[in-house]
């Protein structure tokens, strides 16, 4: 019985609880904050016609309150009638004086605060209101000490009055003038940061100049070494919760619920910097001594010694810049893309509680006791993270997640069990409205634009409303899958425009493969300044034919290789090294080194190049994915098939960075990213990326395909080189085995059986060759260049079976005689 009273006491909420918990309710917030606003307004109004009108009805405050309010003879002249001009002579004559106004910014902001709106730190908002009260009062009382009894409107009020006579009395003058000047300082130096430093500027003496050409000469080095500082400030998140009216979050035992709702991050308008011109003049003036007029005068002539020039044979030239060639070539404006995300609705707070307690009571249901929920907006999806109570387990809240779909009626629902890191359990729910993230808005990000990355990839935002940029230089290579329409193409197109936001052609090659001919196809007018193709290739460098895909993947590893050794000689580890002896000009163009671009190579529908190419596309890709990071090349593959045919484990194994859109199946997403999750995605962009064992959801950046067509335009109409960059010359195996290199004397003993078989079977291979003679891969593909040579077979295609030439068996025979 002790232990139940004693719980029972412990339970019982204190005023302060009990205040919280009515101001949890939206419609008492909103009541009590237009409440104080009306307050601050009429107290203003009140205060400001005190001044003019206090006089007149100085004679009626002294008697009693009530008898003044409820006395309908007594008349005032205040503008807000006998209330109104009785707070007035209350906070202004009886407190602290005219000072006593701070008190209504305290009320606007509490006022505020409780509609969900920060204007200010209401703690620094109190303590300065106090502050400039106490001080003003105190420093009027003082000033006008002598005619209070003199004067209707005290303007220290009675506090400032009885604070400054009673410093007098103990300090005298001089003390109380002593202590107000100490405690202004205190206060601004505390308050402004840039007080003390204009303090030291104005009491620093000036040293005198010794002449006009060293004051000029100070100058210009002054110009040339002043620098712009830019002093960043953290980004903060507000957070709301429904039991706060503080700003310092209290750790209650009970359960509570928070709302983070990230503040935008800050943009940097794209500008092109201003140069200076500086003219100096320099008067230098020559003092002469006035001329002698006495007769004995002896003058010296010195001569002056001639200048001497040393030699500037061996001076060294500067650093080598690569961007010489196209010294003109301007970086595309953010004018050309535009602001998708205008008129997006956010995620109401009545639609949050709504979540929050569908979520809550799901648990109560199967008897789930948790201490506090939390949730965190993002442009897509709602995050809820959960604390359950001690003893819970985290298996049982994972098993519940097609039970809380239900409750919540959503689209699909992701259950984070738990959040590595944060020890507690999320509950990723789709928002009503999803928001348009626009690519405009990722460029725009201070994070994207002060980033130092040698490939900065911005793909778009996450939960928490920051812009997600990763360095494809460390990536360093990059898988990309999803089902179709699930925003794979457009996420190719983000990656490509933020590499074309950030580099220079000379920094950057693209080598595009797109076997369906019109994804990529819009890229085709920055051949000259972006892309790289094999010199073989007149056409267009958008690759879409598969051998050329094939000649070009192995025109890449020779491209590796050709590095490497360039790498070797010069004793750099990668690519950022060996550019660097580069241009401080260490290394010798004559013994064949050159700046190395980056070359990203984008290969789309990867699945159908492997349907086609089999292992002669899958090689090169392993061996460029395994090789060729540490030379500057990356690659991004997309695919719409992500199963386990298509990517293979050579291919998983040298991919570390995955990029998951909505996939139909928990076994896509688990071929993909080794886990499921893409398979809850709700599609329109939303995506997983991977880079090791945490999975973070982004939704990717919106780039529209008529905003891609201005970028590309903008920078073909600009200077570009004579034609792209030139990979190295490949020549395919079909090619080595012409007919020519056979020697039809010397056919092999199998020749005319096989040429039979052939000619039955209408189908012409090494394997058929194989099977039937039971013979080794060497010989039977001797006999297929046989075969070739004597015109029954037609030219090596890749992985299909070669055309056979002779019809029928008598057709053969006239063949082999003429033989």
């Amino acid at each position: 019985m002790a232990s139940k009273s004693r719980k029972s006491k412990a339970k019982q909420p204190s005023l302060i609880d009990k205040l919280k918990v009515k101001l949890s309710d939206f419609r008492v917030r909103i009541i009590s904050g237009l409440f104080l606003i009306g307050f601050s307004i009429f107290l203003f109004v009140a205060f400001i016609s005190f001044i003019f009108t206090g006089g007149a009805d100085h004679s009626k405050f002294n008697i009693d309150f009530f008898e003044f309010i409820s006395n309908s003879d007594i008349n005032v002249e205040n503008w807000t009638g006998k209330i109104g001009a009785y707070f007035a002579d209350l906070f202004i004559n009886t407190g602290a004086g005219i000072s006593a106004i701070s008190i209504i910014a305290v009320l606007i902001v509490l006022a505020f605060r409780l509609f969900r709106i920060r204007i200010t730190s209401l703690k620094k908002t109190v303590l300065n209101s106090f502050f400039i009260t106490a001080w003003l009062s105190t420093f009027l009382g003082y000033l006008f000490i002598s005619s209070v009894n003199d004067r209707y409107l005290l303007l220290g009020g009675e506090m400032g009055y009885f604070t400054s006579k009673w410093i007098v009395s103990a300090l005298g003058n001089v003390g109380i003038i002593l202590v107000l000047c100490f405690t202004l300082t205190t206060y601004l130096a505390f308050t402004f940061e840039g007080f003390i430093p204009a303090v030291k500027k104005l009491f620093a003496k000036k040293e005198p100049i010794p002449n006009t050409v060293s004051n000029a000469n100070t100058s210009v080095d002054n110009v040339q070494n002043e620098e712009t500082v830019i002093t960043e400030e953290p980004i903060a998140e507000e957070e709301i919760t429904t039991t706060d009216s503080k700003e310092e979050t209290v750790a209650e035992e009970e359960e509570s619920f928070t709302i983070t709702k990230p503040i935008e991050e800050e943009t940097i308008e794209a500008t092109t910097p201003v140069e200076k011109e500086t003219e100096l003049t320099f008067d230098i003036s020559e003092n002469k001594g006035s001329d002698s007029e006495s007769e004995d005068t002896f003058t010296v002539e010195q001569g002056v010694e001639e200048e001497v020039l040393e030699s500037n044979d061996n001076t060294p030239l500067g650093d080598y810049d690569p961007t010489l060639d196209l010294s003109n070539y301007q970086l595309p404006p953010l004018d050309l893309l535009e602001e998708h995300h205008l008129g997006n609705q956010q995620v109401s707070e009545e639609e949050l509680n709504a979540n929050k307690d569908n979520i809550v009571n799901t648990l109560i249901d199967y008897k789930i006791e948790i201490k506090s929920i939390k949730a965190t907006v993002g442009p897509t999806i709602t995050l809820y993270e959960i604390v359950p109570a001690p003893g819970v387990r985290i298996s049982k809240i994972k098993n519940l997640e097609d039970d809380i779909a239900l409750s919540l009626a959503a689209l699909g629902i992701r259950i984070i069990a738990p959040i590595p890191g944060r020890g507690t359990i999320g509950i990723e729910v789709p928002n009503s409205v999803p928001e348009v993230v626009s690519m405009k808005t990722i460029l725009s990000a201070k994070k994207y634009q002060t980033s130092k990355y040698e490939l900065p990839v911005a793909l778009g935002k996450t939960i928490s409303n920051e812009t997600y940029v990763i360095d494809l230089a460390k990536a360093p290579h990059m898988l990309v899958a999803g089902a179709t329409g699930q925003g794979k193409s457009v996420g190719l197109n983000a990656i490509i425009t933020s590499l074309l936001y950030k580099k220079h052609p000379s920094q950057l090659k693209f080598v595009l493969v797109d076997p369906k001919k019109v994804e990529l196809n819009i890229y085709s007018k920055i051949e000259r300044h972006f892309l790289a193709k094999m010199p073989s290739e007149d056409d267009d460098a958008i690759i879409t034919d598969v051998q050329k895909v094939v000649n070009t993947l192995n025109s890449l590893t020779i491209e590796m290789d050709t590095r490497y050794d360039l790498l070797k000689k010069a004793h750099a580890r990668n690519i950022k090294e060996y550019n660097h002896k580069f241009v401080k000009r260490s290394l010798n163009p004559e013994n064949g080194h050159r700046f190395l671009p980056y070359i990203v190579v984008i290969i789309d529908e990867f699945a159908d190049l492997i349907m086609t190419a089999g292992k002669e596309v899958e090689m090169p890709i392993a061996r460029i994915a395994q090789l060729a990071r540490a030379v500057g090349i990356h690659m991004i593959v997309a695919t719409q098939r992500p199963s386990t045919n298509i990517i293979t484990g050579v291919i998983k194994a040298n991919f570390p960075t995955r990029v998951a859109f909505k996939v139909a199946s928990m076994i896509d997403s688990r071929t993909i990213l080794d886990s499921p999750g893409a398979n809850q995605l709700i599609g329109r962009g939303d995506m997983l990326i991977s880079q090791g064992s945490d999975l973070v959801r982004v939704q990717c950046a919106f780039v529209d395909t008529p905003e891609v067509e201005q970028i590309n335009d903008f920078i073909g109409s600009q200077k570009g080189y004579a034609s792209a960059f030139e990979l190295p010359e490949y020549v395919g195996e079909s090619a080595d085995s012409g007919p020519g290199e056979v020697d039809m004397s010397n056919r092999d003993a199998i020749f005319e059986e096989a040429a039979k078989i052939v000619v039955a079977n209408q189908s012409g291979s090494t394997s058929l060759i194989q099977r039937r003679f039971s013979i080794g891969y060497n010989r039977a593909g001797r006999v297929i260049d046989q075969l070739e040579a004597a015109g029954v077979v037609g030219e090596f295609k890749g992985s299909k079976a070669r055309e056979v030439k002779i019809q029928d068996e008598a057709e053969l025979q006239r063949l082999l005689d003429s033989l």
